[in-house]
């Protein structure tokens, strides 16, 4: 029986809301809350800080920190810094995770960073920062992480090893196989479908088999939008369209995976620039079919959402990752907070 569900903050509600529905999340048996850091928008740091600071068990993860954004040792530092923070769980996990992503173009390139060989330079990071995660000191020499004699310096406090679980965002084939060879889990991508996940789950697998691994070893939450309106399931599809027309207009890589026709993928870039203006991605949102809507994402009403969600779950995801698309959070969180399947 899978009955996991977690929650995605993204930048939509004002932070002191999403403060308050955390804590109404834990309040409702929701265990993890995964905050994004994928543009110019929130650090995931300063809100992750401040969400473990606000609930007592649920755990938290970035979803995810560009891995050019910083130094492996100092990414090490922080989630340590967090992890004493927050503790443990009441079953003895890490409170806090750590997921990485490799960012996309333009931003990458936009903010003066070269996005050079992703997968080798993702490779670096993740075993780097394991390796300062046990709190030993660290030598490593990469082509683009170079640790002499490094390790945390703990001076004062609790200098055990961290079992901070490490995540790798990925969408492409070679990504996938990476998370699934050398990570604790995979954060998969949304505004993608079904039959994406089962792809993407079978590259996880042939990644994790190189590493002695079986599938059931890695840890698969999939970032899921959830358009919920009992009320008004038609506005919620209608809400919808305006995400789907920004992640088309803007990041290539989600353009790709989301098997949307090309041929409407160009007809939305026309009117969606970037950085994407709101007004932008509502007008380009006339373009979105409804069934395109259903296909990649969970909108509608709450059993519409739930048998989306169970749909993805059966592909492959262990964890669905909850994003919740209208202006009040609750509904969403009270439809899953039962949920079992």
């Amino acid at each position: 029986m899978n009955s996991r569900i977690a929650l995605y903050f993204q930048d939509k509600h004002e932070i002191a809301y999403e403060l308050e529905m955390a804590k109404y999340a834990e309040s409702r048996g929701i265990k993890e809350i995964w905050q994004a850091d994928t543009r110019l928008a929130r650090d995931c740091v300063v809100m992750m800080s401040a969400l473990l600071t606000e609930t007592n068990n649920v755990r938290i993860g970035s979803g995810v920190l560009p891995i050019w954004t910083r130094n492996p040792a100092i990414i090490a530092a922080t989630w340590s810094t967090m992890w004493e923070l927050a503790g443990l769980d009441d079953t003895n996990q890490s409170r806090v995770m750590l997921g990485l992503g490799a960012w996309w173009e333009p931003i990458t390139s936009r903010v003066g960073e070269e996005r050079k060989k992703p997968l080798k330079a993702m490779r670096e990071n993740i075993e780097s920062i394991r390796e300062l995660f046990t709190m030993e000191e660290v030598s490593y020499a990469g082509e683009f992480v170079n640790l002499d004699r490094v390790k945390l310096d703990v001076a004062y406090g609790n200098v055990d090893a961290r079992p901070i679980p490490i995540y790798l965002g990925a969408t492409g084939p070679k990504m996938l196989e990476l998370a699934g060879e050398i990570c604790d889990g995979v954060v998969l991508n949304y505004i993608v479908t079904p039959e994406y996940i089962r792809e993407a789950v079978e590259l996880v697998s042939i990644g994790a088999k190189k590493s002695g691994k079986t599938l059931d070893q890695i840890d698969r939450p999939e970032l899921l939008v959830c358009s919920l309106s009992d009320d008004d399931p038609d506005e919620a599809v209608r809400t919808g369209k305006s995400l789907i027309a920004y992640y088309l207009g803007t990041e290539p890589h989600i353009m790709k995976a989301s098997g949307a026709d090309p041929d409407l993928v160009e007809r939305v870039k026309e009117v969606v620039g970037w950085p994407a203006r709101e007004s932008d991605y509502r007008k380009a949102a006339d373009l979105i079919p409804d069934d395109l809507v259903k296909s990649l994402m969970a909108a509608g009403t709450s059993r519409q959402c739930r048998e989306t969600v169970e749909e993805y779950v059966d592909a492959g995801v262990t964890c669905p990752i909850l994003y919740p698309l209208m202006n009040d959070m609750r509904p969403v969180i009270d439809a899953f907070a039962d949920w079992s399947m």
